[in-house]
């Protein structure tokens, strides 16, 4: 192991030896996680559904659905479709081949895990679990090594018994393929029907008349190590047990042969003629659908149509009523023999699995690419799959204006970029945008112009205008350099004019993409190896296979402009220190042909210090592989002490201000080290289990790009930067505040989005403030002092949270945000603070009409506190610790500090006036209650009801005889001028001012009444 060339990083590990119970398994350190306990991701979006395999209703309850996403979990609408709710995700994986309801028992649910597709981008699983409870709780019922699942039915009267299709291993070979059986609900497992290591189930059907009759297809296929590759061999067919799957015999009768050719057969029972089945079958010179109705033992071709693809179903009722799905989905009433398309859009929604209500047809759950859509009237609607948090993301990165966009290829749908805020309190369809690109995109937004998006191959996109312009380095391509899917396109942080662009070579430009030069020979492997996992399927001429890797990762350094990082996806990587002139193969000595390298890191402190992240899944190897230089790749250190022994690695990024503060995003979860990548340990939080491609580190927010469940961010991660001096603090600790800009919650005045809307999170309405007790207290007081040391707010463990009776409310009560509070118990504790005075007290509690669900403050509010820097002031125990805070002006607002100052002056005028009042009103109330037969007199002074919070939208004051005013008149009065001067960040009007000087002048005149009636 290299030493270390930190001396930061040196301290930083040295101290963690005392953090919390400092525990240790071998060599690795083990961080005790109520450090940062209460961090928790938030879900970004987009809500645009990512590719949806397993789908299924459940008859006997009408309007529930449950479907399986690629990396996606699982979710259940009970509502046909208008929501949609994860029920899985506190596995461990979130791959998702097939989902099954016990017919019998709806309350048992069998998953099975793994993606079940072959293609160049795919998702392996953990084997089947098992719900009893409705998908409440999940336990895991076996075949661990079964990595992906092509179908599972439950028996139709004893939920026990289960058949799965086993698609087994999609790089290698593997003995946990077929078709396997439990009677046990999942205690055991047979392997029912099996042909070699290379061969698995891709589906399994149990007629729905006998449950004795079983078939399945099997499909003897494999992915090549490298992308768009495949082998078949001569094992694939359709095959039937008439014994309950104990015996079988493969179908021909008709069928195409191996000679042929034979690829994956989809097929389908019809319910009311189960001797009728259809089959689409693929196979190089027979391509078509067939139609058996003597129950599979002769079979006729009756149509060509080369559209139909994946899935067939029949209609329950009508045997020549059928659907099958493809690009689009199609339609046949003829028995299979002419089809029409049936739903889809152009471009291709890629349908993947069809289910129909047997006992309502017109009730069906179509599965795509684009997520789920369902329909209750036999198609001619369906609903939205725009409230599917499921987004295939393939990299992830962002841009410096505030708030701050994040950009990405969605796979299936195009490339987009979201805002980390949105105006409204929340992350709306308002909120994001296609940017011009591919699917599987890089995106580059341009540092010098946040209105300029580069992605893809290359195009340019104009957020003004929408319009894209390829500036591609070839316009005719010719034929010299190879692309993939996903190809990096990345500005060099030191130059915000160089855009690089990798093919097998690297491009770069200065202008834009006007002109591109070569700046690097053919980085990839002349003549790689062929990986063992190959097996069967090696052949010579696999040998003399032509050269076909790529750059799939490109990192310049932070450092120096010189410093360029290349790796291939056959497993090379190349650094060039003399800005492209030279490169030297730096390869890690363990890297073999064909490991990928997924994503490489350069160092943010030192040039010479970079971290690759390696994914070998294609290699038919799930363990992790990370390696560290120090010494620009003169030596490698693999890294992955503490990652699990199954977690392909697919991206690791160094934190930019705290040396050794690593993240590791793997094919599961969110990894962090401390100790510049030598122990690991998880960071999943809250975030369900997913394919994690891509991390950003942007400020103290870390960005997380999910293969499956769109985007989340973390924010506020700094609590990480000084795990080591909480670790040391034998009294309470105040983490260092991230940086906070006051920005409105929720700028709207329209009617809100209902709760049904799908939305994604804002950040916190205002400053994060952490802390941590290494021990439970009595009480802990939060003080925010301003630059004068006045106390501007005041929290206590021991505040009353507010109580709002339901019974006062017009609306209900799920608009309410919930009340927080300051914790006295050991650990990590977060709080923030909304940048404001105290609410007015004595006031009517509600709500505006800017409201988000379980997210809305009442009102009225304080006013804003003025930009500037405070301190925060943590006391327990008798202790007290300080932090400054530096709060910043919303950057998109333009005023000068004078104009804002002013701002802020009159609106604590308004305030303070507001708050002497209530001192009289409250004196008033006393009287009322000792002195009856004062009343009227009183009550004439003090007016009747409670102030409220004013609407300067629709409701306007006006002046009175400062004789006649009543206490609450002035008090509403005041609120409502607070509320006018704080709506926006801009100088007050000269008639605001007026309004302010003529209504605050009243408070003395109010004093000398309740004076004279004392």
């Amino acid at each position: 192991m290299m030493p270390s060339r930190h001396p930061v990083l040196l301290l930083l590990i040295a101290a963690c030896a005392s953090v919390a119970s400092a525990q240790r398994a071998g060599d690795m350190q083990i961080i005790d996680p109520s450090f940062y306990q209460e961090l928790r991701y938030r879900l970004v979006g987009p809500f645009r559904a990512g590719r949806t395999v397993g789908g299924v209703g459940v008859p006997s309850q009408p309007g529930v659905f449950l479907i399986g996403a690629n990396n996606g979990g699982v979710w259940k609408s009970d509502d046909y479709g208008r929501t949609w709710h994860p029920i899985f995700d506190a596995a461990p994986t979130g791959s998702i081949g097939d989902v099954a309801v016990a017919s019998s028992n709806p309350e048992v649910i069998y998953i099975g895990s793994g993606e079940g597709l072959h293609r160049p981008d795919l998702g392996v699983g953990d084997g089947i679990f098992k719900s009893t409870d409705g998908g409440r709780t999940w336990r895991h019922v076996g075949l661990s090594d079964i990595q992906q699942v092509g179908r599972i039915v439950v028996h139709p009267t004893n939920p026990d018994i289960v058949l799965v299709a086993g698609m087994g291993h999609p790089y290698g070979p593997n003995d946990e393929r077929g078709v396997f059986r439990t009677a046990d609900g999942g205690r055991t497992w047979n392997k029912a029907l099996f042909v070699d290591r290379n061969t698995g189930a891709a589906q399994v059907e149990i007629d729905p008349t006998n449950p004795s009759i079983v078939y399945a297809a099997l499909w003897n296929h494999r992915e090549a190590p490298w992308e768009n590759g495949s082998f078949v061999g001569p094992n694939s067919g359709l095959y039937k047990s008439t014994d309950g799957a104990v015996t079988w015999h493969k179908l021909s009768g008709g069928l195409p042969d191996s000679a042929q050719g034979l690829g994956r057969i989809a097929f389908a029972i019809a319910e009311s003629d189960p001797h009728r089945l259809y089959a689409l079958v693929p196979a190089q010179r027979n391509r078509a659908v067939y139609r058996s109705d003597d129950a599979g033992s002769t079979w006729q071709r009756v149509s060509d149509d080369q559209r139909l693809d994946v899935d067939i179903r029949v209609h329950p009722k009508n045997p020549d009523i059928v659907f099958a799905a493809g690009t689009a989905s199609y339609k046949s009433e003829d028995g299979g023999r002419t089809w029409s398309a049936f739903k889809g859009a152009p471009g291709g929604d890629d349908y993947q699995r069809i289910w129909i209500d047997p006992l309502h047809p017109d009730v069906m759950l179509f599965t795509a690419d684009q997520g789920a859509t369902i329909t209750v009237n036999g198609g001619r609607t369906w609903s939205s799959w725009y409230n599917q948090p499921t987004a295939q993301l393939y990299h992830v990165t962002t841009d410096r204006q505030f708030p701050y966009w994040i950009y990405g290829g969605q796979q299936e749908s195009g490339a987009i970029g979201i805002a980390s805020r949105g105006n409204g309190g929340q992350i709306s369809f308002r909120d994001w945008m296609s940017v011009g690109a591919d699917e599987y995109a890089y995106i580059a937004p341009d540092p010098l112009n946040p209105d300029i998006v580069y992605g893809g191959r290359v195009v340019r996109f104009n957020k003004k205008t929408g319009q894209t312009q390829n500036v591609a380095p070839e316009a005719l391509r010719s034929g010299s350099y190879r692309m993939l899917r996903t190809m990096p396109l990345v500005f060099h942080p030191r130059d915000p004019k160089m855009l690089l662009f990798a093919t097998n070579v690297l491009w770069k430009t200065t202008t834009g993409g006007q002109q591109w030069e070569i700046i690097s020979p053919d980085l990839s492997r002349e003549h790689p190896d062929i990986p063992e996992a190959v097996g069967d399927f090696r052949t010579a001429d696999l040998e003399k296979m032509p050269r076909r890797g790529v750059i799939y990762a490109v990192a310049p350094s932070p450092r120096d402009v010189q410093v360029i990082w290349a790796g291939t996806d056959d497993g090379l990587v190349h650094v060039t220190r003399d800005a492209a002139r030279t490169w030297k193969n730096v390869t890690p000595p363990a890297l073999r042909a064909w490991d990928k390298v997924s994503q490489i890191d350069a160092g943010h402190t030192d040039a010479a210090v970079a971290y690759v992240s390696v994914n070998a899944v294609r290699r038919d190897d799930m363990r992790p592989h990370v390696y560290r230089t120090h010494d620009t790749g003169a030596t490698w250190t693999e890294i992955v002490n503490g990652l699990p022994p199954i977690g392909p690695v697919n991206v690791v990024r160094e934190d930019p201000r705290q040396p050794g503060l690593l993240f590791a995003g793997t094919e599961r979860q969110v990894y962090f080290s401390i100790d510049d990548g030598d122990s690991w340990q998880s960071l999943r939080l809250n975030m369900p289990a997913s394919s994690v491609r891509d991390l950003v580190i942007h400020d103290d927010d870390l960005v997380v790009g999910t293969h499956g469940r769109s985007i989340w961010i973390l924010d506020g991660m700094s609590v990480l930067r000084e795990l080591a001096q909480a670790g040391r603090a034998e009294r309470a600790f105040v983490f260092t505040p991230p940086s906070a800009t006051r920005v409105r919650w929720n700028m709207f005045s329209d009617t809100p989005l209902p709760p049904e809307e799908p939305t994604g999170q804002n950040p916190a309405d205002g400053a994060i403030l952490d802390y941590y007790l290494p021990r439970a207290t009595t009480e802990v007081v939060l003080e925010l002092i301003d630059e004068r040391g006045g106390s501007v707010r005041r929290y206590s463990s021991r505040d009353e949270p507010e109580r709002i009776d339901p019974s006062s409310l017009p609306y209900p009560t799920y608009w309410i945000r919930p009340p927080q509070r300051l914790s006295t118990e050991r650990g990590h504790h977060r709080f923030v603070w909304d940048f404001r005075y105290a609410p007015p007290g004595g006031t009517r509690r509600e709500l505006a009409i800017a409201a988000v669900d379980h997210n809305t403050a009442t009102s009225p509010v304080g006013p804003f506190v003025h930009p500037g820097r405070y301190t925060v002031r943590l006391t327990a125990d008798g202790v007290t610790m300080e932090r400054r805070l530096d709060v910043r002006m919303d950057p998109r607002v333009v005023v000068s500090d004078a104009d804002l100052r002013l701002q802020t002056d009159l609106s604590l005028a308004c305030y303070r006036a507001y708050q002497r009042v209530q001192e009289i009103r409250e004196a008033l109330d006393a009287a009322v209650n000792r002195q009856a037969d004062r009343r009227e007199q009183l009550m004439a002074l003090r007016g009747s009801g409670t102030p409220e919070n004013p609407d300067i939208l629709y409701e306007s004051i006006s002046a009175a005889d400062p004789n006649e005013e009543t206490v609450v008149g002035v008090q509403q009065k005041l609120l409502f001028m607070l509320n006018l001067l704080q709506a926006a960040d801009a100088r007050p009007t000269s008639q605001a001012e007026d309004a302010v000087r003529r209504l605050t002048a009243m408070v003395p005149l109010l004093e000398q009444r309740w004076a004279q009636q004392r």
